[in-house]
């Protein structure tokens, strides 16, 4: 899952992108509001971990904007403002959780875990297509016996081709959510990791194959299953 920290302490904010990281998320970090509402309202992020006291734009000006456009991201404020009023404007803005600085990094990840559960709304340790198996939490994708371990953009993108089977995604919303909005990866490094996951897929015995859809982009094909 790709998270997006808005914090102005750079230090902080690369330190929170390398713990989520650690954690199997995909962090990117943007250092202003005014940045951090560009990169959410992109909606590839399925959480945002969001500072208060910012330049350009305060996290409550950031979560109001997100709201107005529709956005329903989780968002988990962060402050070293502790007064009841300023997190009562918080939640009344938006957010969803309110956690002052300093924190524990075990709080802030149990939260950002209560959040993502909350967004989804059943609780879904694994995402499933005709026996195959794709564990969320360990990132372990699994046919019958055999399973083998993802890599977080491997992950990603097998994550979005279950979460919409039956459906293309293309290659653009691959992009964007496996390397993030400012990456400059390619629709080729987009082919190279489909080329990963279907060896994959061969390892560990699954009839389940990635098709691609010319100038669309991919889809998953159950076997026995007409194009």
């Amino acid at each position: 899952m790709r998270i997006l920290v808005v914090e102005d302490e750079k230090r902080l904010a690369d330190t929170l992108c390398e713990l989520l990281t650690y954690h199997n998320y995909i962090a990117d970090a943007a250092y202003d509001g005014e940045a951090g509402l560009d990169n959410a309202l992109t909606g590839i992020y399925d959480a945002v971990i969001l500072d208060v006291m910012m330049p350009k734009k305060n996290g409550f000006e950031v979560v109001k904007e997100m709201r107005r456009a529709g956005l329903n991201t989780p968002v988990l404020m962060l402050t070293a403002r502790s007064e009841t009023a300023d997190r009562v404007e918080g939640l009344d803005q938006g957010a969803d959780y309110y956690l002052t600085k300093p924190f524990e990094t075990e709080e802030l990840l149990a939260c950002l875990r209560a959040l993502l559960r909350r967004q989804e709304e059943v609780v879904t340790e694994k995402l499933r297509l005709d026996g195959l198996e794709l564990n969320l939490s360990s990132c372990v994708l699994s046919y019958q016996s055999h399973s083998i371990r993802l890599s977080s953009k491997e992950f990603e993108i097998m994550r979005l081709l279950l979460a919409n089977a039956g459906n293309i995604v293309s290659k653009e919303t691959l992009l964007l959510k496996a390397w993030g909005y400012d990456s400059q990866a390619e629709d080729n490094h987009v082919e190279v990791y489909i080329s990963f996951l279907r060896k994959k897929l061969f390892h560990i015995h699954c009839p389940i194959t990635i098709e691609s859809a010319r100038r669309l982009g991919y889809y998953l094909k159950a076997e026995g299953e007409t194009p």
